[in-house]
């Protein structure tokens, strides 16, 4: 068996498909390998505290073979190509790794470029080299005008909203509130794409005066002149341009002729199998699925696919279902915040913000840890 990609998604599944399946492992007639292209597991949501100095880098990163069960034999490199005929994962270096049955765990990436000028004149906070820049963007700034601009699709349905509410609350910690005017803005009819959420966080801009607008799909940045330009022909001046961009899968998903344009990879929405295969499964931000690309996502999908591939192993069927479970806490400042959980069938309702909510949050960023270990 072997996992491609070393996220919380694919060390879940290697965890659990060990711990299970120890004997045969021990024994030599299983084995499972995960293929990462970095010895460092990376939990991204700390990116979002690292951008307003609240965690340093360290914090958010990790050794992957730490978090693995010593039974799973860890490849670090990069996968040139998935080959369906050959069932083998296809090395850039030339090498092969075969499989019985595939798990893609490869996640998305920020795709900035897709808008001309953005890498150039905004900042972003889903690497650690932008969070960084931006932190001391942050630092260094006076007040002025702030536009928070959302791309589609991207991870983390709720960071945008997170990051507008946090910079807000350091703003005025900072002494900056009077002097700084904030713009957000979304692709579509409403500040978000789940209508609850978009109704709970209407009010509470309006109440913190934040200036939204709507049906603003950002097309070009001018770094010179300091202005955006949407594909609707709005165009709005910043001093601080702060960009959720837009997201696709990774370079090995189209490479392998698996994806979509998007390099997304069509997945059944129940079972997780790719659809058209019986020995690959899909998960997290590499799907094309319909519901919110989060690391509960993972998560969740992670626990379905774990235990399908126990029970195909041990001559199952493989029968779990996924239900679209999410689960995102929401930061609405830097001392309280909420949580959204939801499926295919169950919207989200946002809850009455609190510090107590928010220390859960805090808490579960220093236990994340034993998510991938596979014991939380």
């Amino acid at each position: 068996m072997v996992i491609l990609g070393g996220g919380v998604g694919g060390t879940i599944v290697a965890n659990q498909v060990a711990r299970q399946m120890s004997d045969d492992l021990k024994k030599g007639t299983l084995g499972v390998t995960v293929i990462t292209d970095s010895e460092q597991h990376v939990y991204q949501p700390m990116f979002l505290y690292l951008a307003f100095d609240q965690v340093v880098p360290s914090e958010a990163k990790k050794p992957e073979r730490g978090l693995l069960h010593r039974y799973v034999k860890m490849v670090v490199g990069a996968a040139d190509h998935v080959d369906q005929d050959q069932k083998t994962v296809v090395m850039t270096d030339g090498t092969s790794v075969p499989y019985d049955y595939l798990v893609i765990a490869t996640g998305s990436r920020p795709a900035p470029e897709q808008v001309a000028g953005l890498p150039e004149g905004g900042h972003l906070f889903y690497t650690e080299e932008g969070a960084l820049r931006l932190r001391q963007a942050l630092h260094d700034f006076e007040g002025g005008r702030v536009v928070i601009t959302v791309g589609v699709p991207h991870k983390c349905p709720v960071a945008p909203l997170e990051f507008t509410l946090m910079l807000k609350a350091w703003l005025e910690a900072k002494g900056l509130g009077q002097k700084t005017e904030i713009v957000y803005t979304y692709p579509i009819g409403r500040i978000h794409s789940l209508e609850p959420v978009a109704q709970w966080a209407a009010p509470v801009f309006d109440d913190q005066k934040i200036e939204s607008h709507i049906f603003f799909n950002p097309e070009q940045v001018d770094p010179e002149h300091k202005t955006i330009t949407s594909l609707e022909g709005e165009t709005l001046d910043y001093d601080l341009l702060v960009a959720v961009p837009p997201h696709t899968g990774q370079d090995v998903i189209g490479r392998s002729k698996l994806g979509d344009a998007g390099q997304w990879v069509p997945t059944d929405r129940a079972s997780l199998r790719m659809k058209g295969s019986d020995d690959i499964f899909v998960l997290g931000d590499a799907t094309d699925l319909p519901i919110s690309k989060a690391g509960s996502t993972a998560h969740f999908e992670a626990d379905v696919v774990a235990a399908n591939l126990v029970s195909l192993l041990n001559g199952g069927l493989g029968s779990v279902r996924y239900d679209g479970k999410v689960f995102c806490f929401i930061e609405t400042g830097l001392t309280k915040a909420t949580y959204i959980t939801f499926d295919y069938l169950n919207p989200p309702k946002p809850s009455e913000p609190t510090e107590m909510i928010h220390m859960f949050k805090m808490a579960y960023n220093r236990l994340y840890w034993l998510t991938p270990a596979g014991l939380l």
